[in-house]
């Protein structure tokens, strides 16, 4: 397992091909290579950034995606392109306050090998009057050729703000992937669920899978919590009476919880973080639902991780550990704001059969420089505790220096983008660079000289007008 020197302190409808500019080194001509988030199909992992507040065409906060291609030398040197409602093929219009780009997620919505771009715009207005934001959530399709067409995927109703959040994947086990997306109204919100196959044509509409009252969902995450082999959905929510975090099953045809607690959260991922062939499931920014008696984490100063383990034949029957920056071995000083757990994501990151877990900390003080940020990645013991090392701006070898207002580590990723087998991560820093935003990519490997952590700024890649680029990474 590979070590840095530390320097954490406390602190369309159709068919078309988008235009020459936009595809540039992002082409491939081979049969696709079926890696997730490999839009081109070159084997390589790309990145998907979405940038709800950019201005399109003059229109603020219209929105756009831009997606860095991954290559051989990771991201950063193969160009990039940009997906918006003013790309041709791609359905709607460019509109003020539409948002486009506050979720996305990369899978193989239709089956043919290559990644697709889900992602949503829940400012969307669907009709010329009135004032709600109906929302909608945008399949752009992946090709040998770069984005190719998409479609409208699904539609919201009234003012629900279709799309804050979204996840893919096949719950009702049809063969098809499906998308489960937030929505949020003035009594409260709910999650719903649009079905797959995604065809042109096809109907928009959604059906509930569970509601919120006076509250919303705060994270999604898909996994097979209870080995079966297919889809469940994980939801963290909180309300004004409410909270907990539960998996849901669509195995038998309705939607069931199969596993809850009162604990809630602001991020969750899921991985096989102790290589028993089940998944677990880390909430980050846990809290207690003050209705209930009993938390996963008493210590919660700067911000805490839980990983419930799974346990087979069962929902997440294994135990549970508690991460904060208080724990052994765990780098940084917990400070109160600090944000810890506010982002995660996982993979093996060394190939050893055991996921890592990436954690963003925002709001980690850097010296002097107030919320500059940081991230670590952690491995879990044989006790399932996480240890792990850290890194900000101003660690050996990585890129830039670590500023107030940077929020490194506001969101991360997981991906193979150099083509390597190993996954690396990628770190969004939305404060960098006076709000311009910018991506870091740290590669991965278990031998050899680890490289630079090398920094991805929408100046490198030649975009104007961006705004918080890295808040928002696919993963």
């Amino acid at each position: 397992m590979r070590l840095h020197t530390l320097a954490v302190t406390a602190t369309a409808v159709v068919a078309a091909v988008l235009t020459p500019a936009d595809l540039t080194a992002g082409t491939a001509a081979a049969a696709p290579a079926g890696l997730r988030g490999d839009f081109n199909g070159d084997g390589y992992a790309d990145l998907a950034v979405g940038m709800p507040k950019a201005t399109v065409d003059g229109h603020a906060k219209a929105g756009y995606v831009n997606v860095i291609w991954g290559g051989a030398d990771g991201l950063g040197t193969a160009g990039s392109a940009r997906v918006s409602q003013s790309t041709t093929g791609v359905p709607g219009t460019a509109e003020a306050g539409d948002l486009f780009g506050t979720a996305v997620s990369a899978a193989d919505l239709n089956g043919d090998g290559y990644s697709d771009l889900a992602v949503t715009s829940p400012g969307e207005r669907l009709t010329d009057t009135g004032t709600d934001q109906e929302g909608t959530a945008t399949v752009v399709w992946g090709s040998a050729s770069g984005f190719q067409g998409g479609l409208t995927a699904a539609k919201g109703a009234g003012d629900q703000r279709l799309g804050r959040l979204l996840t893919t994947g096949d719950f009702d086990r049809d063969g098809h992937r499906d998308l489960v997306l937030s929505t949020e109204g003035e009594e409260g919100g709910a999650t719903v669920l649009r079905r797959g196959p995604f065809t042109t044509g096809s109907a928009t509409d959604t059906s509930r899978v569970e509601g919120y009252a006076f509250g919303s969902a705060r994270a999604l995450v898909t996994g097979d919590f209870d080995g079966d082999g297919g889809d469940d959905l994980a939801v963290t929510y909180k309300g004004m009476e409410i909270a907990g975090t539960h998996v849901l099953s669509k195995a038998s045809g309705e939607w069931k919880r199969t596993w809850t607690t009162g604990d809630f959260g602001g991020a969750m991922a899921t991985g096989d973080f102790d290589g028993d062939g089940t998944a677990d499931l880390a909430i980050g920014q846990v809290q207690p639902n003050p209705e209930t008696d009993g938390t996963f984490c008493e210590d919660r100063l700067g911000g805490a991780v839980a990983v419930v383990y799974g346990k087979r034949d069962t929902t997440l029957g294994g135990t549970v550990a508690c991460t904060t920056q208080s724990s052994p071995y765990v780098p940084g000083t917990a400070e109160p704001e600090d944000n810890f757990g506010g982002a995660l994501a996982t993979g093996d990151l060394d190939l050893d059969g055991r996921d890592e877990l990436v954690v963003g900390v925002s709001h980690e003080a850097i010296g002097t420089e107030a919320d500059a940020g940081a991230y670590l990645w952690l491995a879990a013991g044989p006790d399932g505790s996480m240890t792990g090392v850290g890194f900000n701006q101003n660690s050996t070898d990585v890129a830039g220096t670590a500023e107030a207002g940077d929020l490194f580590g506001a969101a991360v990723a997981t991906g193979d983008y150099n083509g390597d087998r190993y996954p690396d991560m990628a770190i969004g820093a939305p404060g960098e660079n006076a709000g311009s935003g910018g991506v870091w990519f740290d590669a991965s490997r278990d031998e050899g000289t680890q490289p630079p952590v090398t920094a991805v700024t929408p100046a490198r890649l030649g975009l104007s007008g961006a705004v918080e680029h890295g808040g928002v990474l696919a993963r």
